[in-house]
């Protein structure tokens, strides 16, 4: 089993005993923070299983359906993931201005304390395992699960802030109040991991500087006069570059061959991470233009 699917296997698990422990205290002592804070670990539960199910289908190999493969599941994951964060922080929101307008004093304060306290240890051993896992796969969905749950961890923390200040004060409005912190921040965070998921599935090209890693490897190579056409994107874990490279007339097609071998090769020890997709044209001459013609 890969170990981007084993680390979506232990947050949902994780995910599913802080939904148990927040949700009972949450509704016996009527806290917004803690109830918000529950149905955010249960949408963590649902993104996790709907993670490790995208994951195990980005795995199939390409078909006559999907020559280029499934691995658009994973920024569709990633799109889905960041919009069920801010929708479940608009519901935050919602139940917060709802205690403003109508107070209610927070029951089993003692008890809220522990659980919090339990689920920031909890969360943060999770945090630390997913970080490790997206560093070492590059896995988006990874990546977009880690910052979810990094986003718990500091929720989690404002929680206890507020109920500590609640216990000592007895001021029940800073509990809706925190809520309503809690609500812009989980938007805030949601927005980056649905703007890389719809630019990877819009076919954005790769980085700047990851584009000029690209063309430094293929200028490397002497033999080849130039280049042009060059096309790079990501796709989940996959990556798919193209390029046309100009030879010299006199060169033959076995060690024009040859070069575009070892290009490729080079493309792909760039990418360790990646399972990398490379497609070389060459040409016996520089027809950019006029390929640039046919194509208009």
């Amino acid at each position: 089993m890969r170990l981007e699917k084993k680390a979506t296997l232990v947050s949902t698990s994780v995910a599913g005993l802080l939904v148990l422990i927040k949700m009972t205290i949450g509704v016996f002592s009527g806290s917004i923070a803690i109830l918000a804070s529950a149905i955010d670990s249960f949408l963590d539960l649902t993104v996790s299983l709907f993670n490790y199910f995208a994951l195990s289908r980005s795995e199939k190999s390409a078909d006559k359906d999907f020559n280029f493969g499934h691995s658009k599941i994973e920024p569709l994951a990633a799109v889905i993931e960041g919009v069920v964060i801010s929708i479940s922080a608009l519901f935050i929101l919602y139940e917060a201005l709802s205690k403003i307008a109508n107070p209610k004093d927070i029951a089993y304060m003692s008890e809220s304390i522990y659980v919090m306290l339990l689920s920031i240890v909890i969360t943060a051993f999770l945090v630390a395992f997913l970080n490790y896992v997206a560093k070492k796969t590059k896995n988006m969905v990874i990546k977009a699960d880690a910052l979810h749950y990094k986003t718990d961890l500091f929720s989690n923390g404002a929680v206890l802030i507020a109920l500590a200040l609640v216990s000592f004060t007895g001021e029940q409005l800073i509990d809706p109040i925190l809520g309503i912190g809690i609500a812009i921040y989980m938007i805030y965070s949601a927005y980056p991991i649905i703007k890389e998921g719809i630019l990877m599935l819009l076919d954005a090209s790769l980085a700047e500087e990851e584009m000029n890693k690209i063309e430094e490897i293929i200028s490397n190579h002497k033999t080849v006069t130039s280049f042009h056409h060059l096309k790079a994107r990501e796709s989940g874990s996959h990556i798919f570059i193209s390029v046309h490279t100009v030879f010299n007339m006199d060169i033959s097609l076995y060690d024009a061959h040859l070069v575009t071998d070892k290009i490729e090769e080079e493309l792909k020890k760039l990418f360790k991470d990646k399972k990398v997709y490379v497609v070389i044209h060459m040409d016996p001459y520089d027809d950019s233009e006029m390929n640039d013609i046919e194509g208009v």
